[in-house]
């Protein structure tokens, strides 16, 4: 059963009030770090991406300093991380172009950004709206599982999920609704045992097996 328009303004109300300014958890310092680590994140944890960017990014910040390390010198660093390989050849495919074509900054159009190798739709979101402020909602595993479970917004597939998203939660939220739904997804709304006792919006949500 799907939210009330009066129950999803109140569920965002509260995650406002309890977290008025969100932040994501992947570490970066520049737009083009903030880009390389959310590529990276792509099937990882942030924690795990954390991990490894921490060494890199303290003197590879720029696309030319990336370029400069090679893909062999990336690698080293971003072993841990599920599908390092297609990662790193996409993170310096994308380096070149950000050089060749957008004057080594990283670009604030969806087109744009989705032409990058290793960039979909999810990064494009997050990077729109962490750097640019955009209205986007970045549907990862947390926001489909908890956007399906709590009757916020249904759909079969992560595009389903974000348009009905973006058609529901009320305007003033866009900003920071991926994170607030990223995080108490994360850490309240799990996949296997829900905190439902400590969820604080449990009385909006229309899952019928609340745990105790």
């Amino acid at each position: 059963m799907l939210m009330k328009p009066a129950a999803i303004e109140a569920f965002f109300a509260r995650l406002a009030a309890a977290n008025p300014e969100p932040v994501g958890e992947l570490a970066y310092k520049n737009p083009f770090t903030l880009l390389v680590a959310v590529v990276l994140s792509a099937q990882a944890t942030d924690a795990s991406v954390n991990k490894a960017t921490k060494d890199l990014f303290k003197t590879v910040d720029t696309p030319a300093r990336m370029l400069a390390l090679g893909e062999a010198g990336l690698k080293r660093h971003i072993r841990t991380i599920g599908l390092f390989n297609a990662k790193a050849k996409n993170i310096i495919a994308l380096s070149k172009i950000l050089l060749e074509q957008h004057g080594g900054g990283v670009p604030r159009t969806r087109e744009a950004l989705e032409a990058l190798p290793g960039v979909g739709r999810k990064t494009a979101n997050v990077v729109l709206n962490v750097l640019y402020g955009e209205p986007t909602i970045a549907v990862d595993t947390h926001v489909f599982r908890l956007a399906n479970r709590s009757g916020l917004a249904s759909g079969k597939t992560p595009r389903a999920v974000e348009d009905r998203l973006l058609r529901v939660v009320p305007a003033r939220y866009l900003r920071h609704a991926h994170h607030w739904l990223i995080l108490h997804g994360r850490y309240i709304c799990t996949a296997r045992k829900p905190a439902c006792p400590r969820c604080i919006v449990r009385d909006f949500c229309t899952f019928r097996a609340k745990t105790n």
